[in-house]
């Protein structure tokens, strides 16, 4: 028998680009979060929120400024409802410059270990980079990585990895060496196109993928609920890599809304247990602003 007969159950919708619905809202996680008293209810963008309740919870990851104005409205005249995430606070790390200051901001405590942002510069576009790139090379020095301003995960964008309420860490593959006979014989530039989803058992990375020293534990652990914190965001990840030179340095090269949950093991657990969790820290907050009241 389900939990379910025992238990309130939940409404959460999701909003959602086609794309990632179909990679994310797969009918294990259906079936499991109905086991545990949630219903996964799709929303239609193109029609009104407000029309499509009651909701107790929306996750999204939509951009256009009607839904934005949707949202907006549904949260005005559903104020218990939980948004998963804030839509300010999403903004905030769309745009790489102001991603990047977020990790100048984190308090993170005086251990061996550094956390850094990698030195950059912004052009308006490839050609001028192109044509400044000996400058850009005397500033920045090699390896470079070039991204688009606004990081909105749309296809221009590389989608990547993960926090919940709590860290969790996951290897990926690097660039890899490009010998000096090649370096010799290349005009330009040389792209790498999503080396986070190749395969394991490709050569990317030099061959050294399963020997490659994982950063400690508790400071990945100490760095994410830092981010957390910082930015308002549940959903999040970081791209995290070391300095070549500096073994206790590293840096947070990309930070991310709402990756790709479902390439993690038991990912229908994580995610209903974090549902389940928001849920309840949010109705906590509600029943102690109601008291607040009550005592004035």
């Amino acid at each position: 028998m389900s939990s379910s007969t025992h238990s309130k159950r939940h409404r959460v919708g999701y909003a959602l680009p086609p794309k990632k619905i179909q990679a994310f809202i797969k009918p294990s996680l259906i079936h499991h979060a109905d086991q545990h008293n949630i219903d996964l209810i799709p929303i239609d963008p193109s029609k009104p929120l407000i029309e499509q309740g009651p909701l107790d919870c929306v996750i999204h990851k939509l951009y256009g400024l009607d839904w934005k104005s949707q949202l907006r409205h549904f949260s005005s005249l559903n104020p218990d409802a939980l948004i998963i995430d804030p839509l300010d606070s999403i903004q905030r790390i769309h745009d790489r410059i102001s991603m990047l200051q977020v990790v100048s901001n984190l308090k993170v405590s005086e251990r061996k270990q550094v956390l850094d942002v990698p030195r950059q510069l912004v052009f308006s576009d490839s050609e001028t980079m192109v044509k400044n790139s000996d400058d850009l090379i005397q500033k920045l020095g090699f390896p470079l990585i070039a991204k688009p301003l606004m990081a909105d995960g749309s296809e221009t964008s590389h989608k990547m990895y993960l926090v919940f309420d709590k860290g969790r860490n996951r290897q990926r593959k690097s660039l890899p060496d490009i010998k000096e006979d090649k370096l010799v014989s290349l005009k330009g530039l040389m792209p790498f196109s999503q080396i986070s989803n190749l395969e394991e058992k490709s050569d990317c990375g030099g061959g050294e993928f399963d020997r490659v020293e994982m950063p400690p534990v508790d400071f990945v652990e100490e760095v994410a609920m830092a981010m957390k914190e910082e930015t308002g965001i549940r959903l999040l990840n970081f791209d995290l890599i070391r300095d070549a030179r500096d073994a206790n340095r590293y840096l947070i090269i990309d930070i991310n809304y709402f990756p790709g949950y479902e390439k993690l093991p038991n990912y229908e657990s994580v995610l209903t247990d974090f549902l389940l969790n928001a849920m309840e820290k949010n109705k906590s907050r509600d029943v102690s602003m109601v008291r607040e009241r009550d005592d004035d």
